[in-house]
Order: structure tokens, then C-alpha cells, then sequence
């Protein structure tokens, strides 16, 4: 990763919406490698709304799995656009599944590349 990938992380309070604990813990890990403040990860719906709720625009982007516990993400989606913070989709699923409305979020998809998720959250304002 570039310094300036690098750089434009550092210091960024960014939320993580997953389910999965071992993905979080290591989109974590990495984040917080290039001085990133996480906040989270939580890993459903009610507790990303409430999260949203309690930091709103203290946050500067978020990264969304799609599919938490069997439920979509996009009131979470919604609640953050309503905000005006920026966000990513990290999943498994094809370009294809997720509505229209959204189809212009950068979406990286799992397994994660670090260096590439570091590369659009570098971009996304």
C-alpha cells in the first residue's frame, strides 16, 4: 500500500457493519493499521441503527457487509445517506442483488483485498 492510501485513512472515524467475527476482526486490524478510528464492528442491523444514531455525522464513511444475520443492510444504508456519510459495500454478493438506488456504491468484494479496500475508502468522501 502507497503512502498515500495510506495518509488519507489516517485519522478517519469510520464505521464496520459485519457479522462474520473473524472478517471483522481482521477489516479491524488493518484499518486501524493505517490510523484509522474504528468504530464498531457490530455485526446486525438494530445495533449498526443505533450506533448511526448515537455518532451521526462524527463519522466520516462506513463499510457495510450486505447480508447481516439473514437481514439486509440498507436501512442502514439509508440511515447513513440521510446523513451524508459515504459508505461502501464489502460483500460476497454480485453487483446484480443489490437495488438499483445503491447501484452506485463502490462494493468490494470478499474475500477482501486490504489494498484495494484501502484504495476506494481513500476515494470515497
Amino acid at each position: 500500500m502507497d503512502d498515500g492510501t495510506r495518509n488519507a485513512l489516517r485519522g478517519r472515524r469510520l464505521l464496520i457493519v459485519e457479522d462474520d467475527y473473524m472478517v471483522a476482526l481482521e477489516l479491524v486490524r488493518s484499518l486501524e493499521e493505517q490510523g484509522v478510528e474504528v468504530l464498531g464492528p457490530v455485526g446486525s442491523v438494530e445495533d449498526a441503527l443505533a450506533l448511526v444514531e448515537q455518532e451521526g455525522a462524527r463519522m466520516d464513511g462506513a463499510v457495510l457487509d450486505i447480508n447481516l444475520r439473514n437481514k439486509r443492510v440498507y436501512p442502514v444504508a439509508e440511515a447513513l445517506a440521510a446523513r451524508g456519510v459515504p459508505f461502501i459495500f464489502a460483500t460476497g454478493y454480485d453487483a446484480l442483488v443489490i437495488p438499483e438506488a445503491y447501484a452506485h456504491v463502490p462494493r468490494c468484494e470478499k474475500p477482501l483485498d486490504k489494498a484495494l479496500l484501502a484504495r476506494v475508502l481513500a476515494r470515497v468522501h
